[in-house]
């Protein structure tokens, strides 16, 4: 099968040849209405699980590609959640804080606020993070080298204002929540 659209960097282009009035910005509306619009045709199409598989797994190539591109080398855990922390700021996809951090026994509880996601939305009763842990998966992937699930336990769109994940080491002993 030949693929069309395999990822690779150069596909986000060169915005500043590409967009010398308007910038890398957008509306945060835009970017939502482009998420959701494609989730419902997907969830339409192919049913939620199926549609939760591939944002999960878009989430997963998005934070291997942006862990390539923005935080290798590091060194240390400090440098990684210090790294991740200012890169997600600066790029205005959340506010990365850490609750609990036990890498070294397969634990990371963390939260991330003003999510690019979520933040705003009204309350539906469920979890719409996703992507995200996908993401947050790949991140804790590539720092270590070992299998990492994010699973999102807190969302802004169950009341709590915040999106919370406990990360966990898969196939380790982890201590349980």
């Amino acid at each position: 099968m030949t693929r069309k659209y395999k990822f690779f960097w150069d596909l986000i282009g060169d915005v500043e040849d590409g967009r010398p009035n308007l910038g890398d910005s957008v509306d945060l509306e835009t970017y939502r209405l482009m998420q959701f619009t494609m989730r419902d045709v997907l969830e339409e199409r192919f049913g939620t699980d199926v549609t939760d598989d591939i944002f999960f797994n878009a989430g997963k190539l998005a934070g291997r590609e942006f862990f390539r591109q923005y935080i290798d080398p590091v060194e240390s855990v400090d440098e990684f959640v210090s790294k991740t922390q200012s890169i997600l700021k600066n790029k205005r996809i959340g506010i990365l804080r850490l609750e609990e951090a036990m890498i070294d026994k397969g634990r990371v509880l963390l939260t991330i606020d003003e999510d690019l996601d979520c933040s705003g939305l009204p309350e539906l009763d469920y979890e719409t993070c996703i992507y995200d842990e996908g993401f947050i998966s790949s991140l804790f992937e590539c720092f270590t080298n070992e299998k990492w699930k994010a699973e999102e336990i807190d969302c802004w769109c169950t009341g709590a204002r915040t999106c919370r994940f406990l990360v966990t080491q898969e196939n380790c002993e982890a201590v349980n929540a």
